[in-house]
Order: structure tokens, then C-alpha cells, then sequence
């Protein structure tokens, strides 16, 4: 009667990268007061790349050296501009990531790239608060984001706002929320209820769950009364595919709650792994993904020249210099600091088009994909400029 929660594989992250490091717009006017250093744009720009190398664990020095390598790749791809790359490692822990921060602006860095985790980020935006440096960290977690840090990962509030704009414009707006129990869980429901109250969509009940088999089997009646109540026209799930997604696409149809009626949308990426795909719960389901041509080009372009594919990581790396390098160009002695980073037309990079919020995160150009016949098919393309679809 329904299926065991798998043992999926986690996705390691939903980044992936693309070709195009060209800022999008002119530089818009920025105020020398703003935080950050003056820099001379004739010269190389000592830039340090913060990653988890030195680390006892070997999943952080594999993302060390992709990460590395994709910064790397993204300043071969400059032109007219010098980027002095400077890589340090924080072997993942906070306290080495404050200090070689510190370490890197005493040798001369205008701003940082990295590091990884949320704790590390967070201790080295302190640590080189007062010397007027900007970070651009790999982290994901907007907790951490504001003042001098921008986070370069992913972010809930993101997807969210893509894939509930997208449903009210297709006739789709009473949308009900299913969360588990969790912090991430939490997160994500207090990410699509916001982005429903910022679409003016209309709330349509929220339901939860513990996050155990056993929670998700005695949630699912009540959940499925909540739907039903509500005159949901989609329900948007935070549940990943590791474990809770295939069991709740395949008790909700058995309670009433028909996938081929109301739209099903995915917060997190539902390709991944591919065995996803075949679940009968999920055909005609909706997620958000980046540009799935430039993706490939970057993946193609790094296995050529590194002779191994990237991690999803990787991107993250490859955005921030290309970033950097497109306000260096512009050839402006403020190109770093936060109102230049802020720009409003943002800029291309490992995932398409990308910008630096105010509030030191960050919004990205998604697709909205939809599975069909147990296959990926991109139903409203990623935005080649914000104000596009989507913005």
C-alpha cells in the first residue's frame, strides 16, 4: 500500500555552473562611502579564495580543489582584467577560517571568496569587519548574511518566490504548504509562505510532519484532509528526495489528494537522482533548476581542462570571480565595495544570471522544470535578465 522511505543519496547541492562571466549592465553609480576598499583596476586585484582544504575529512578537500579549480577556470575566462588569486585553507573550521582572513587581508587582499560552511563564513565577516573587506561566502544559510557578508549559495526564499509566481500565473494561486519537522523543514515553509503573501496568492492550509516513516504514515491522512479543505490547487513540498518525497507522492494520491488535479512543486530538485523521476507521484510535478544548456557547457569546459567533472560546488567558486571580474573591468576604484556588488542587473555566472541583494543575499535566473513521462522537460526557461519571467 505505500513504499518504504528510500535510502537515496543526499544531494550534495544544487549548484551547477555555466560559460558567461559578463556583467549584465553598465556599472550603476556607486557612493565611495560605501563599505569596501578603493582598488587600482590597472593592476592585479589581490582577491583571497577561502577554502576547506587541511581538512581531516576528505569530502572537504575534494570541495577545496574543485572549488580552487573553478576559480581558476573563471580567470582564465577574464579579459582586460588581472585577478591575483590567493588560496587559503580553513581546513573547515571556524577559527582557522577567522584567522587566515586576517592573515589574507594583512598580505593585501580587497576581498574575499569563501569559505564554505555557514560557522566559517559567519567568524570570517567578523573577524575583517573593521578593515572595510567584503566576503562572498559559499554558504547557503541567510542567517549568516548581512553587513559585509554576502552568501553565494542557494537559498530557499528563491525558489520559492520562482515557482510560487510561476503557479499563480498559471491559474494556480491556493496553495497549500507540507513541511517536516525539521530546522531546514521550518525554513522552507516560512520560505513559501512569504513568497505566497509576495505573489498575492492565497494561502491554502499548512500541514506537517514528523520526520520519521513512521511520522510521515500517521501524518498523511490529516495532511490530505488539509489539502482538501483548502481547495488547494498545488501543494508545495520542502521534502528532498532522499527519503520523505517518495513516500508522501505515493500515500497522497492513495488519500485522495490526485497528482494529475492539484499541481505538485518541489522546493528542492527533484531530478536528483535520476531514479526520482519514475516515482508515479511526482509526473507533472514542478521544481526550479538553473539553466540546464549553460550547465552543461561548464561541465564540458572543466572536465576538459581538469579531466574530471565538477562538483555542484564548484559553481558557487566560479560566480564569485566572475562577479569580481566584471566590476573590476568597468575600471572603477570603488568596484568592490557593497553598493557595486549590490548592483541591480547582476551578473552571469556558473548557474546564468545572478545578483547580490542588499541583505547580503542573493537572487538567481531558475527554470521551472516539469517531470513528464518519467523525464525532465523545462516548462518556463530561466530568465536571460532580471525583470524577466520570474522577477
Amino acid at each position: 500500500m505505500f513504499l518504504l522511505l528510500s535510502n537515496f543519496q543526499k544531494f550534495a547541492g544544487r549548484i551547477v555552473a555555466a560559460l558567461s562571466i559578463l556583467w549584465l549592465a553598465a556599472c550603476q553609480p556607486v557612493s565611495l562611502s560605501d563599505s569596501g576598499p578603493s582598488i587600482n583596476t590597472k593592476a592585479a586585484v589581490p582577491v583571497a579564495l577561502l577554502v576547506p582544504g587541511g581538512s581531516a575529512n576528505p569530502s572537504d578537500n575534494l570541495n577545496a580543489k574543485n572549488l580552487e579549480n573553478a576559480a581558476r577556470l573563471a580567470i582564465a575566462d577574464l579579459q582586460g582584467v588581472k585577478i591575483d588569486l590567493r588560496v587559503y585553507n580553513t581546513a573547515g573550521n571556524p577559527s582557522q577560517a577567522a584567522t587566515v582572513a586576517v592573515q589574507a587581508v594583512n598580505e593585501g587582499a580587497k576581498i574575499i571568496v569563501g569559505p564554505l560552511y555557514a560557522k566559517s563564513a559567519n567568524a570570517v565577516g567578523n573577524a575583517v569587519a573593521s578593515r572595510n573587506v567584503n566576503v562572498l561566502a559559499f554558504s547557503n544559510n541567510a542567517q549568516i548574511a548581512g553587513g559585509n557578508v554576502f552568501i553565494l549559495g542557494p537559498t530557499f526564499e528563491n525558489t520559492a518566490n520562482r515557482l510560487v509566481a510561476y503557479a499563480k500565473r498559471q491559474g494556480r494561486s491556493k496553495i497549500a504548504i507540507v513541511h517536516a519537522r525539521t530546522q531546514a523543514g521550518e525554513i522552507g515553509r516560512a520560505a513559501i509562505s512569504n513568497a505566497i503573501s509576495r505573489a498575492g496568492a492565497t494561502p491554502a492550509g499548512v500541514a506537517s510532519y514528523e520526520f520519521s516513516q513512521d511520522g510521515i504514515i500517521n501524518a498523511v491522512p490529516q495532511i490530505a484532509q488539509t489539502i482538501k479543505s483548502g481547495g488547494a490547487q498545488a501543494v508545495f513540498f520542502t521534502a528532498s528526495t532522499d527519503a520523505a518525497l517518495p513516500l508522501l507522492t505515493q500515500m497522497l494520491p492513495e488519500n485522495g489528494v490526485n497528482n494529475n488535479v492539484i499541481k505538485y512543486i518541489g522546493l528542492t530538485r527533484w531530478d536528483i537522482p535520476p531514479a526520482t523521476l519514475a516515482l508515479p507521484g511526482v509526473q507533472g510535478a514542478w521544481f526550479a533548476m538553473p539553466h540546464p544548456g549553460m550547465t552543461a557547457k561548464f561541465r564540458e569546459r572543466y572536465s576538459a581542462a581538469f579531466g574530471s567533472n565538477p562538483l555542484p560546488i564548484a559553481g558557487l567558486s566560479y560566480d564569485g570571480i566572475a562577479a569580481i571580474g566584471a566590476l573590476v573591468k568597468a575600471g572603477k576604484s570603488n568596484a568592490l565595495t557593497t553598493s557595486a556588488l549590490t548592483q541591480g542587473a547582476g551578473f552571469v555566472g556558473a548557474n546564468g544570471i545572478f545578483r547580490l541583494r542588499n541583505d547580503g543575499t542573493n537572487e538567481r535566473g531558475l527554470a521551472v522544470a516539469q517531470i513528464q513521462n518519467n523525464q525532465v522537460v523545462i516548462v518556463d526557461a530561466a530568465p536571460s535578465s532580471f525583470g524577466g519571467a520570474g522577477f
